[in-house]
Parts: C-alpha cells; sequence; structure tokens
C-alpha cells in the first residue's frame, strides 16, 4: 500500500472516471487502474464497480475512502509541520474560510501575513462551512476561518472575533415586516449563514417563504434589491447601510451574536500558530477565554 495508489483511489472516488483520475493526477489511465487493482488486492476486497461507461465507489470503497483521506491529509500535515518545526517561516499552511470570512476579513489578513512571511507556503479554499469541517477532520486543512466547529471533530480555537448577525431588508420590505411572513433570502444548503437562519426561524416558529441564492454576495444584493430580509454580519452590509439600500429590522431576539473563530486541529503546526499570532495582532482578533 502506497502513497501514490491512495491517491489515485481518492482521485477517482472524488471524479467518477478513470481517465478524470488520471489527469487530474498527470498520468496516465493505465496506471490509475493498475493502482486501485493493486490496492484492492492488498485489501482483498473490491473498491469500484462499473456502471454504464462509468465507475462508482463499491459499500467498501466507499467506508475506505474516509480512511484514505485521513491518511493522505496526515502524511501531508507530517511534511508541513516538519519543514515548519525546523523554520516556521518556510513552513506551509492550508487555510480554508467560510465565504463570508472570506470576503469580510481574509484579504486583509492575508495581505499583511504576506508582506511579513513572504516565505510560507499559502493555500487557501473557500467553502461551504460542512465542506470545510470535513477537510479539517480528514486533515486537509490546517486553520478554518468561520464559525463555531460542530461536536465530533477534534479541534481547538486559537482566536476569536465579535460578529454580529442582524436582519436586513431594504427600506420599502423593512416598513412592512413580519417574522411569518416577509420573505426571506436565504444561503445554499451547506452555510452555516443558512443553518443559523433556519435555526432562529425555527426557535420563533416562523415559516416565511424562503427565496435561495448561491452567495453571499447574492443574498445581500436580493435583499437591497427588495426580494426580501436576509440574515447577514454587520460587517458584510455596512456600505449598504450607511447608502440606505439597506436597513436593520426589529426581528425578535437580534442581533445574534457569533463570532468568528480560527479553529485548529489538535497539534497545530508551528507555522499555524505563527499565522495565529499575526492573527491575534489585527484589529478585533483575541484569544479564546480559558475553558
Amino acid at each position: 500500500m502506497t502513497e501514490s495508489r491512495l491517491r489515485s483511489f481518492i482521485a477517482l472516488a472524488e471524479t467518477g472516471s478513470v481517465r478524470a483520475a488520471a489527469q487530474r493526477l498527470y498520468v496516465t489511465e493505465s496506471a490509475v487502474s493498475s493502482s486501485i487493482t493493486a490496492l484492492a488486492r492488498d485489501l482483498g476486497v473490491p473498491l469500484v464497480q462499473r456502471v454504464g461507461r462509468g465507475v462508482s465507489l463499491t459499500p467498501a470503497g466507499t467506508v475506505y475512502a474516509g480512511y484514505a483521506r485521513q491518511v493522505l491529509g496526515l502524511l501531508e500535515q507530517g511534511r508541513a509541520a516538519a519543514r515548519g518545526e525546523a523554520d516556521p517561516a518556510r513552513g506551509s499552511l492550508r487555510l480554508a474560510a467560510v465565504p463570508t470570512a472570506a470576503d469580510q476579513i481574509l484579504p486583509d489578513l492575508l495581505a499583511g501575513f504576506r508582506a511579513r512571511w513572504p516565505e510560507v507556503g499559502l493555500a487557501v479554499e473557500v467553502g461551504p462551512s460542512r465542506q470545510l469541517w470535513r477537510r479539517l477532520a480528514d486533515h486537509d486543512a490546517d486553520l478554518v476561518l468561520g464559525g463555531r466547529p460542530p461536536a465530533g471533530v477534534p479541534s481547538q480555537v486559537m482566536a476569536t472575533r465579535e460578529n454580529d448577525l442582524v436582519v436586513v431588508a431594504a427600506p420599502a420590505v423593512a416598513a412592512a415586516f413580519a417574522l411569518g411572513t416577509t420573505p426571506w433570502v436565504m444561503r445554499e444548503p451547506g452555510s452555516g449563514t443558512r443553518a443559523t437562519a433556519e435555526a432562529y426561524l425555527a426557535e420563533h416558529a416562523a415559516g416565511p417563504p424562503q427565496l435561495v441564492l448561491g452567495s453571499n454576495g447574492a443574498v445581500v444584493a436580493g435583499a437591497a434589491a427588495g426580494l426580501g430580509a436576509a440574515l447577514v454580519s454587520r460587517d458584510a452590509v455596512a456600505a449598504e447601510l450607511e447608502a440606505g439600500r439597506l436597513v436593520i429590522t426589529d426581528a425578535p431576539g437580534t442581533p445574534l451574536d457569533r463570532p468568528w473563530q480560527a479553529t485548529a486541529g489538535p497539534a497545530p503546526t508551528a507555522t499555524t500558530r505563527l499565522f495565529v499570532a499575526h492573527l491575534l495582532e489585527a484589529t478585533g482578533w483575541h484569544a479564546p477565554a480559558a475553558g
């Protein structure tokens, strides 16, 4: 069992075809097929099965894929930890951020960090909360900028920053706002903000009509255009509030306190700690309270 075989297997699992896996890995299709065959032989169970012209994972393959991702993540994390421990300023950092954090807080942080530590190898992924917490659990990310980590994900919060969520709407919509009947503009499933909005509406036994849009920017634009109310970070709509395109409604129980958090795995690398030190020097960030 080798790293290259595991990478071929995961590429096949994620792309659904030998050809696509080979293209991703820059190897031949026969090399991918040979790796999958050898891996299945080592394990003693079939990992893939033919489905039409493509392939899919067997039940055994689906189970094994989760472990394979963690093994590959640990190998990469181990390499980064060793290099970073020798010289954190020349290590690597795999940073992940939810879209709202990427829009509001990440650009300035990265620019400042890059100016101070130009030789750190940075990789940044932006995606929905569910995807990023899976990355952290699989050791595919060193630090996640987002909300609260879900139960069951081994992690430690290393820095926090205040973040208020408010319900906003265009002035005409806000003037007639009613929690149970005013339409809501929502993020896509898997978004942490979407989950918070759904929990808020459920807590208040409200079931308003909903329009799902695909990004935080689209939600803000949709609310400003009068499509409905939206639960968003106050920081994300500062310009719209100042210009009068949006106003904060008197929705009960708001604003909601949902701080940004920088969350690492149980054993953060030296380069991760270097970034967190930079983070704690930035305006508004502080170390989490003990306990």
